[in-house]
């Protein structure tokens, strides 16, 4: 079924200002009728599911796909494993798999990459939140899935990526970065998944 809607979830601390983000606007803009979403997430995990909830509330069950990056690759995730959305093509880059766990130490008044002047709180509660958004253990249809990992990421370790992420389409990248500074090389691949 053709590609019709695609979503793009930045990570912690990011923005639609990104540069993949900025990448993936620009791409989907150059594919024909196809509707792109990239919200703003707010820094509680459930208002920032909340809102791509009514985002995508009447966009077709096949047709559409979601693209996360690091935190946005669990909120990905965790949208495609919700039952009206298991007819969706999914891509995860360098995503976080345990963000409770790791996000549990960066709890206080934090800035964002994009715009310094940008101050929010991140606290105990939202860290639950984001327990509470767990996916299951198991993913349905991990071939909708296409993970782009790499070995380099300096903030997330690529073997629990990988094994998270196993049985999934995909790239694992010797080297490269958290941020995929590269990430017009791998773009061709992911591009491949979402409209096949």
């Amino acid at each position: 079924m053709a590609l019709t809607h695609l979503l793009y979830l930045h990570g912690f601390r990011s923005s639609p200002a990104s540069a993949k983000a900025r990448r993936m606007a620009a791409w989907a803009a150059e594919q024909r009728g196809l509707t792109f979403a990239c919200p703003q997430l707010p820094p509680s995990p459930l208002a920032a599911m909340a809102l791509v909830a009514g985002i995508v509330a009447d966009w077709p069950a096949g047709g559409s796909a979601v693209v996360g990056s690091s935190l946005g690759g669990f909120y990905a995730t965790s949208l495609a494993e919700q039952p009206a959305h298991r007819g969706w093509r999914v891509a995860v880059l360098n995503p976080a798999v345990d963000p409770a766990r790791d996000l549990s130490r960066h709890i206080g008044e934090l800035t964002a990459w994009h715009d310094p002047g940008l101050k929010f709180d991140f606290t105990a509660g939202h860290v639950a939140e984001l327990a509470a958004l767990t996916p299951p253990a198991r993913l349905s249809r991990p071939l909708r899935y296409y993970a782009l990992i790499a070995k380099g990421d300096e903030l997330l370790d690529w073997r629990e990526m990988l094994a998270r992420y196993a049985g999934c389409d995909g790239e694992v990248i010797d080297g490269s970065d958290h941020g995929l500074t590269d990430f017009e090389d791998h773009l061709p691949g992911l591009a491949k998944h979402l409209l096949a």
